[in-house]
């Protein structure tokens, strides 16, 4: 049975309405074969490329099935990597977004009690890598009783990154009447053998896309000798002149040489790598999705938690040593139906490299001409003109689903014996204003937050400046973030 549009699915109103905010329309092949069973909770082994749409074959039916009053975790999706859980909780929270679902990511190089007052918390969902996920258990600050769906994301990624033992320790202290859901973009032994170990009766669903990449990507190949790289780099990009592009290189070493020398050039441009600050690394990824800058140059610790809708070109600035690195850094592009480039430069040396990733993506890359000196002229002042201005982000689903959103703070919270539904209680009395219209409510020691959705904040903000809440009067303003 093929659905062809999200409408078709029996899923709430309000998973419905956050879709088509977000303007999810048409299901990729991976949501249509995933969707539907796991609605019918079963257990799911899937094979899928990353760009494919698989966080939302899972997350669309998670949040459908997840129940709001349950205060425990009912869900849990381990991920390889912090920038994926930071990821994949984003994606979760939008999609669950008017049905309030409250998702937290836990993952290390953060401190362990702000992610612990988190889950104090109403938590719906919780996203992580394996360590910290353990660690939380561990300290008893993460309550499994309750977890109905676990979802094991990049699982290759976490047999490459050593985590696979974890990752069973994990599965040991999960309720055993759950569903499991393993995706993965390739299934080595060491995979198909947890799953057949901790999960019943697993359905495999294989998305085979005609090949490797997707269909959406224009590939090619420019031999150049390693001195010259730079002068042929900022002729690509001229030529080019890409809305976005995210530029991969091997060491943190070349990432910095590369940003400091387009940086110099007047590229609006930033930098992400395992150097960098947790927060940093974050804040980067934000602005790149944001449209601060046009140009992030990369290792490849970037090419697993992008989620950006419109990067138009690759470039591998460095060939990549893994065939697998080739498939996750130009899958950053071609995303969600647009069309995409990705240009390797390889140098006399890395012959061997470029024939494996060839051999692993089943085609060979075709090889073009560096672009000549007419062609550079001539797109000079193109080039120039678009790198003055600003970059338009067209697709930023976040900033989509938040635009009627605004976020409240109010000076009170769990001291002043303050609970949700005392701020529901009070808030849905105002005129014009009903109980959807209030999102997610998160109550701290002695402040507490609250999403107004609809376009209706302005008008909350308003009467809350003279409303009591619990016959106590606090102080409300909009909260920064």
């Amino acid at each position: 049975m093929s659905k062809r549009s999200f409408a078709d699915y029996h899923v709430s109103e309000e998973i419905k309405r956050a879709l088509a905010v977000l303007k999810y329309e048409t299901p990729t092949e991976v949501q249509r074969k995933v969707i539907p069973l796991a609605m019918e909770h079963q257990d799911l082994v899937v094979k899928a490329q990353t760009g494919s749409g698989k966080t939302a074959s899972f997350g669309i039916p998670v949040t459908d099935m997840i129940l709001w009053e349950e205060k425990k975790p009912q869900a849990l999706i381990l991920t390889p990597t912090r920038e994926l859980a930071v990821q994949v909780r984003e994606d979760i929270t939008n999609i669950g977004r008017f049905k309030r679902i409250k998702a937290a990511a836990v993952y290390g190089k953060e401190p362990f009690s702000k992610q612990k007052d988190e889950l104090k918390q109403k938590t719906h969902v919780v996203v992580g890598t394996p360590g910290r996920v353990m660690d939380h258990i561990e300290r008893e600050t993460l309550v499994l009783d309750q977890i109905k769906y676990l979802i094991i994301d990049e699982a290759d990624e976490m047999l490459n990154r050593g985590f696979i033992d974890q990752v069973e320790a994990i599965i040991k202290e999960l309720p055993s009447d759950r569903v499991t859901m393993v995706f993965s973009a390739t299934l080595p032994k060491d995979v198909e053998n947890l799953c057949h170990k901790y999960m019943k009766n697993p359905t495999q669903i294989v998305i085979e896309s005609t090949s490797v990449t997707a269909d959406t990507i224009e590939h090619s190949l420019i031999e150049v000798r390693e001195a010259e790289k730079m002068s042929l780099l900022k002729d690509v990009t001229v030529v080019e002149n890409p809305d976005s592009c995210l530029i991969f290189c091997k060491t943190k070493e070349h990432v910095d040489t590369v940003y400091s020398e387009l940086d110099r050039a007047g590229y609006s441009c930033e930098r992400l790598h395992g150097g960098l600050e947790q927060e940093d690394r974050f804040s980067v990824m934000d602005g790149f999705k944001m449209g601060n800058f046009r140009y992030l140059i990369a290792t490849d610790v970037a090419a697993r938690g992008i989620d950006i809708d419109n990067v138009t070109l690759v470039i591998n600035y460095d060939v990549p040593l893994e065939k697998e690195s080739y498939v996750h850094r130009t899958g950053r592009t071609g995303r969600a139906g647009n069309k995409g480039k990705a240009i390797t430069f390889s140098t006399p040396f890395e012959g061997k490299f470029i024939k494996a990733i060839e051999r692993y993506i089943g085609f060979e890359i075709p090889v073009i001409e560096a672009p000549s000196h007419l062609e550079v002229a001539d797109g000079k002042s193109a080039f120039e003109e678009k790198l003055s201005g600003r970059r338009v982000v067209r697709n930023n689903k976040t900033a989509r689903i938040n635009q009627d959103i605004m976020k409240l703070h109010f000076n009170g919270g769990k001291k002043k014996k303050i609970r949700a539904v005392d701020f529901v209680g009070t808030i849905a009395k105002i005129p014009g204003v009903t109980a959807e219209d209030i999102g997610i409510i998160t109550i701290h020691d002695s402040m507490s937050f609250v999403d107004i959705l609809n376009g209706k904040g302005s008008l909350v903000l308003q009467a809350m400046e003279h409303a009591t809440i619990k016959g106590k009067k606090l102080k409300v303003s909009k909260a920064i973030k």
